[in-house]
């Protein structure tokens, strides 16, 4: 399940370099798919989604710090425990009921967009 940060987030900023997956974006700012992972030209997600890595995306909120689904993994693969919510000083980043997936596909999800050398 990816992680989403609430209405309640009060813009610090703490979350967003404790991202592995480069998933956690400023309020209004855009986003690509490559951003932070080693995704490049037209590709398909693990989910069967037909993307262009290097296309910029609109921004999924415009007032405050989001993380974008299809690149979240919880850390899976990095660490222990969501590093967004770890840090978090108003405990904002919480699961995304919208976005339920297993552990496995986290971690096919963390390989796809970091595939080892």
């Amino acid at each position: 399940m990816a992680i989403i940060i609430t209405d309640e987030c009060i813009n610090c900023g703490a979350c967003e370099p404790e991202c592995p997956n480069t998933a956690i974006y400023e309020g209004a700012d855009d986003w690509r798919y490559k951003d932070g992972t080693q995704l490049k030209g037209n590709v398909v997600l693990p989910n069967g989604k037909s993307v262009n890595a290097d296309e910029t995306q609109i921004p999924v909120s415009d007032e405050f710090y989001y993380i974008v689904p299809d690149k979240c993994t919880e850390c899976k693969g990095f660490h222990d425990e969501p590093q967004c919510a770890a840090v978090c000083p108003v405990d904002c980043c919480i699961p995304d009921d919208e976005h339920v997936e297993s552990e496995e596909t986290l971690l096919e999800k963390q390989r796809f967009m970091h595939p080892s050398d």
